[in-house]
């Protein structure tokens, strides 16, 4: 297996995506093809570790370019005009098989809008979306759509719900996934335009289309075991998925400083640090690693943009999972699939008749 790993994407680019491949390589089996520009990245690897390349790991090798796509770059010109860019290239080596899955910590649109014109949309998906994984009570929960896509239709959040039921239960292992519908009230007269008619056409089709859809559920709802998926457009849950990691590190900070305030508090801690650990770890979104483009043919991973060394670390041992366990496999088979395709085509019959109405 090989790791496509987009070096020059993200906030701490180059050198948290250096630090975190070298620190993943032996805990993982796939060898890792770092894609930058060559001479940036032997030269991080001399002052980071002291010896080239080679005499860390035979597993790891760069793919040289000479471009990158910035932050700020607009997407659709960015993958068009940037060729020779680290994330162009990666996705142009997933395509010709010459990996198994991409990373990149890159601009969120231009991740998106290559995955979608490069490598190409699963027949049948109108839209793909970042599948992110958090922490829950007792376990975790996915987010989706988490960022890739701002503005949504019904059918899109119909189609994010069993794209990420068939992920849980055929990846994750978790068999009858709970869907749950990110609102500002349970009841199915809450929310938008969007959500009221997102939340029809799942109440309608969910049996159809095997969805254990459980209803809307608020955001203060969401970690408390009861639900594994949790749906939104992309805008709503980009500032859900934000809004969750600021509140974890404002614990972990604000515990931190309660315990060192005093010597008193300082020894009164000791008993319970094995606990504050195990606490800590469960609440730090860096244990999860970065979301998965579900609605792509082949797996594209879009890690944190602000990532450092541990993030992508566990990115990296994330996205070998992905490959082993087949999840864009087991999405493309069914969607696919005759029985699905007449589903699909009869869901979107029924929009059309209420549009016309």
């Amino acid at each position: 297996m090989k790791i496509l790993l987009d070096v020059m994407g993200g906030d701490n680019a180059p050198d948290a995506t250096i630090k975190g491949a070298v620190s993943a390589i032996d805990e993982i089996k796939a060898e890792i093809i770092l894609i930058g520009k060559e001479t940036v990245i032997n030269t991080k690897i001399r002052e980071f570790y002291g010896k080239s390349l080679k005499d860390i790991s035979p597993r790891i090798s760069i793919y040289n370019c000479t471009e990158t796509i910035e932050m700020e770059d607009i997407p659709t010109q960015a993958i068009k005009n940037k060729k020779d860019s680290s994330m162009v290239v990666g996705f142009n080596l997933l395509k010709e098989g010459k990996g198994d899955v991409f990373i990149s910590a890159g601009n969120s649109g231009a991740l998106l809008t290559g995955a979608t014109l490069l490598v190409g949309r699963i027949k049948g998906i109108d839209r793909p979306a970042l599948a992110g994984i958090l922490p829950a009570y007792h376990g975790s929960l996915v987010l989706m759509d988490c960022g890739a896509n701002t503005n949504c239709k019904p059918i899109n959040l119909l189609q994010f719900a069993q794209m990420s039921s068939i992920y849980m239960n055929n990846t994750l292992k978790k068999e009858n996934p709970k869907i749950g519908l990110l609102n500002i009230g349970t009841e199915e007269t809450k929310g938008n335009e969007l959500v009221r008619n997102s939340y029809q056409l799942l109440k309608r089709f969910s049996k159809d289309l095997n969805i254990n859809f459980i209803g809307n559920i608020e955001g203060r709802d969401a970690f408390l075991g009861n639900v594994d998926v949790v749906i939104a457009d992309g805008f709503t849950g980009n500032v859900f998925l934000k809004s969750v990691e600021g509140i974890g590190k404002f614990v972990k900070k604000s515990l931190k400083e309660s315990l060192l305030n005093s010597i008193w508090s300082k020894l009164g801690s000791l008993p319970s640090l094995p606990a504050i650990k195990r606490f800590s770890k469960m609440v730090d979104y860096k244990e999860y690693g970065g979301a998965l483009f579900l609605g792509v043919q082949k797996p594209v991973v879009k890690a944190h943009g602000s990532s450092d060394e541990k993030l992508f670390k566990y990115t990296i041992k994330q996205a070998e999972k992905f490959v082993e366990n087949k999840a864009v496999d087991h999405l493309t088979e069914i969607y696919e699939s005759e029985i699905n395709k007449e589903k699909m085509q009869e869901i979107k019959n029924f929009i059309q008749e209420l549009e016309s109405k």
